[in-house]
């Protein structure tokens, strides 16, 4: 994947060139945005609505000048007062998204009370928000209070009005295509485009698909279940699968033989990589299904992952580490260039694999695993009910009791489940890097298996990068400390930048256009809110 950090730091700059990259008069007084009351509780974004007095409560309890009062109040009559930052469901991609740039750029005096009600937040498997909580209440304005100053403080060069301040979280649902025709009709975003890698390249994408529904998308595929085809075999269907693969550009051919020939079987094998399958160049009921997803779905998928891509930070100018998570893959560049790329195995359903910032400080050799205690209940417990020897054949061990539970801990060697190294990045999540014995699943299209942490395929190859600048730990060390059975910590002198993404659409460096599944589910929960006339998965 073509490294999405190249992006310049999201709208902000958006802001700017729609005013012409001005300079802001230090003197000038921006009056309060009018209130749009268009927007009602069927067209809004978010579900849930603010109390316009709440707002005026806050700033007077936190005794705020004109200048941030006054852009707070902008931002919400903008926004009809809905929640920019909470759903009814608990927080929003957008407040999860700027938690990660705010942390990220380190630019900004940290709320420790904030940051740990976020961590609590974010912690919760499901939330019910109230309009009316305090809490709620207290900690959205002051996400909405840190994001204005921050804007302030990191572009203050620039003349952003407060209006669009309030844009950069979406208002209200809109029509796919007619989203589509205005953000490729406005100058001023074409040039936000051009100097913002990966946005541009999606947007590019975005006229290509725009074009190909204005034309009548592609003819769906007819095929009876299981049905699969390879190179040498001729039917009826092989002529459709030729149609649509032209539609999209995989084979330039514009015939309609019923034979699997070679053009065919390399344009399959691209299809195949552009959607995160084996190019086994073999067409499965699997393929077919992805090939039939309708041109309108796609265009979605491009405005989310675009709309996504607005809270990415500036390109970076060291190290940094990427993990999409729909991709399965880690990213690992410099500078924003690539030094390599490595498959990863991330959460299964139900143990998702949380998007966040971190920095990567420790690297543990041969350790113990200190098991969850929701696996130690919902795993551990019933399986030595079933056979009393379970700890002993699985190199385990009791260390003591908390909240009436055994404290259980894996002992290094070849059946630990982290394997023979991990890489810790401190957050509130209990998520890092490890390796595993289970080298099996890195061969799979979907490796989303793991309890929340991430696996790494070559583990060996991550420590002697981490590791290179630190002269007392050579590769043999190294090599070493992995196999020695006695838990080691090193710490990385320069903590690396860790950043957990979930992009499902992007451009990579091939400038190949790349869809991946929706494995968590929240591009389909983005739709419902971002759009009038959400498309099916």
């Amino acid at each position: 994947m073509k490294q999405i950090i190249t992006i310049s730091a999201c709208v902000f700059i958006l802001a700017s060139c729609m005013n012409g990259g001005s300079k802001r008069d230090p003197g000038a007084k921006e009056s309060v945005v009018p209130r749009n009351y268009s927007i009602t509780k069927a067209n809004a974004y978010n579900d849930i609505f603010l109390d316009s007095m709440a707002l005026e409560k806050y700033i007077s309890t936190e005794k705020l000048n004109d200048t941030i009062g006054n852009a707070m109040r902008s931002f919400y009559n903008a926004r009809n007062y809905q929640f920019a930052w909470f759903a009814s469901n608990g927080l929003t991609e957008q407040a999860l998204g700027f938690r990660s740039l705010y942390d990220y750029s380190k630019d900004s005096t940290e709320s420790k009370a904030l940051e740990a009600k976020l961590d609590d937040l974010t912690g919760e498997d499901s939330l019910h928000v109230s309009s009316t909580d305090a809490g709620y209440i207290k900690t959205e304005l002051q996400l909405t209070r840190r994001f204005l100053q921050y804007a302030e403080a990191t572009f203050e060069d620039e003349n952003i009005r407060r209006e669009q301040l309030a844009y950069f979280i979406p208002i209200r649902k809109q029509k796919i295509l007619p989203l589509a025709d205005s953000i490729l009709a406005d100058k001023e975003n074409r040039r936000y485009a051009k100097s913002n890698g990966n946005y541009g390249e999606l947007k590019e994408q975005l006229k290509h698909y725009r074009d190909i529904a204005q034309k009548g998308g592609w003819p769906a595929i007819t095929t009876a279940p299981k049905q699969r085809f390879k190179k040498g075999d001729q039917s009826p269907e092989i002529a459709q699968v030729r149609k649509r693969l032209s539609v999209t550009g995989e084979l330039n051919a514009q015939d309609t033989a019923a034979l699997f020939d070679d053009a065919l079987e390399a344009a399959v094998k691209t299809f195949q990589q552009k959607h995160g399958y084996s190019p086994s160049g073999v067409i499965s009921d699997t393929l077919i299904k992805q090939m039939n997803v309708p041109v309108l779905t796609r265009i979605q998928q491009l405005l989310i992952n675009m709309e996504r891509m607005r809270w990415l930070p500036a390109k970076p100018e060291g190290k940094l580490i990427v993990v999409n998570i729909p991709e399965f893959m880690v990213h690992v560049t410099e500078g924003g260039k690539n030094v390599f790329d490595m498959p990863v195995v991330v959460g299964k359903e139900g143990h998702s694999t949380t998007m966040f910032y971190g920095a990567m400080n420790q690297v543990v050799f041969s350790p113990y695993w200190n098991v969850p205690a929701s696996i130690v209940r919902k795993e551990i417990l019933p399986a030595q009910g079933r056979n009393g020897g379970y700890l002993e054949k699985n190199n385990m061990e009791i260390t003591g009791e908390r909240n009436g539970l055994p404290v259980i801990r894996q002992k290094p060697g070849p059946k630990n489940s982290l394997g023979k190294v991990k890489f810790l990045f401190p957050n509130s999540f209990n998520i890092y890097f490890h390796d595993t014995p289970a080298k099996d699943l890195f061969s799979r299209d979907n490796r989303a298996y793991s309890h929340g942490c991430i696996r790494l395929s070559d583990p060996a190859k991550m420590a002697k990068y981490v590791l290179q600048d630190n002269k007392n730990w050579p590769p043999q060390k190294i090599d070493s400390a992995m196999n020695a059975g006695k838990e080691k910590f090193v710490k990385i002198n320069d903590p690396l930048p860790v950043m957990i993404t979930y992009y499902t659409a992007w451009v990579d460096d091939n400038r190949t256009l790349n869809f991946r599944s929706d494995i968590y589910g929240h591009d389909g929960q983005i739709a419902s809110k971002m759009f009038e006339d959400p498309q099916p998965e």
